[in-house]
């Protein structure tokens, strides 16, 4: 049995700020933890659309705080995403999400992070060796 605590995540090589100062990623399980999957807490500021696009992944984000514009670039539909909204890319979708607030998302990866991922210029994470 595991008890992770967020702020026992701050600090540490579990917490990932992107290069670009677009968002912090608080990854509470990795694929070391043994569990076939990632869990994050991912806050991201008010801001520009970011990109990103999981070719390697399958990824599913609750929001629990603020909200933003998600947009598919495959088909142009936006989204509004607020509090209480699960949005599920199972297509590896190429998409976009702005912030319109300070927004916080529980998300779900599969295959799971090593930990030392961060976006490349395609949006996307490399898959975990």
């Amino acid at each position: 049995m595991k008890i992770i605590r967020f702020n026992e995540i701050i600090g540490t090589e579990r917490q990932v700020k992107c290069p670009n100062g677009g968002f912090v990623s608080n990854r509470f399980l990795l694929k070391s933890d043994g569990m076939g999957y990632t869990i994050t807490k991912t806050i991201i500021p008010e801001g520009p659309p970011q990109h990103w696009h999981y070719k390697n992944h399958l990824e599913s984000c609750y929001c629990i705080r603020g909200g933003g514009i998600l947009t598919s670039l495959n088909t142009g539909e936006r989204h509004l995403i607020r509090q209480d909204t699960l949005y599920v890319l199972d297509k590896h979708d190429d998409h976009t999400f702005q912030a319109i607030s300070l927004t916080e998302l529980i998300c779900v990866f599969n295959p799971p992070l090593t930990g030392k991922e961060v976006h490349q210029e395609d949006g996307s994470y490399e898959v975990a060796k």
